[in-house]
């Protein structure tokens, strides 16, 4: 093998690790920053993590069973100033949550009379005006629940 073709290899085998050592990351900052704030609910035991740009959005559907209590928590990197997720039914489109009504808290609590298949949109909001470079950060979306 050349040096030219043993260069290539090794960028090609970067950027093909790299997204996996970034998710990690995330991971790493859902579990070790994020996970707390679902106290006193019992954490789910899933981490939905990404790393995400100033603008960027996300989605992620999820089941939800009536008769237990809920806190869903969308926490951010310390450099990204505001995240917006809603909570919509997947059925009607009805948006049952909207965290910017409620100056951008980071968790909501909820019981469901019904079981029923929601969707989370999660959307990094740029600041005014003109930036030069956005910001990036990791966001993850964290479930909990406790019985009544």
């Amino acid at each position: 093998m050349t040096k030219k073709s043993i260069l290539y290899l090794s960028i090609l085998a970067t950027l093909l690790v790299m997204p996996d050592v970034l998710n990690a990351q995330c991971k790493q900052f859902a579990k070790n920053t994020c996970k707390s704030g679902l106290e006193p609910y019992q954490h789910d035991g899933n981490y939905h993590a990404a790393l995400l740009i100033e603008g960027e959005e996300a989605e992620l559907y999820k089941t939800f069973y009536s008769g237990r209590q809920y806190r869903i928590g969308v926490c951010g990197a310390p450099n990204l100033d505001r995240i917006e997720f809603k909570i919509i039914d997947s059925r009607s489109g009805k948006v049952v949550y909207d965290n910017s009504q409620h100056d951008y808290v980071w968790k909501w609590d909820f019981t469901l009379e019904s079981s029923q298949q929601l969707k989370i949109m999660i959307r990094v909001l740029a600041p005014e005006g003109n930036i030069e470079e956005p910001e990036e950060g990791c966001v993850a979306i964290m479930f909990g629940s406790k019985d009544d």
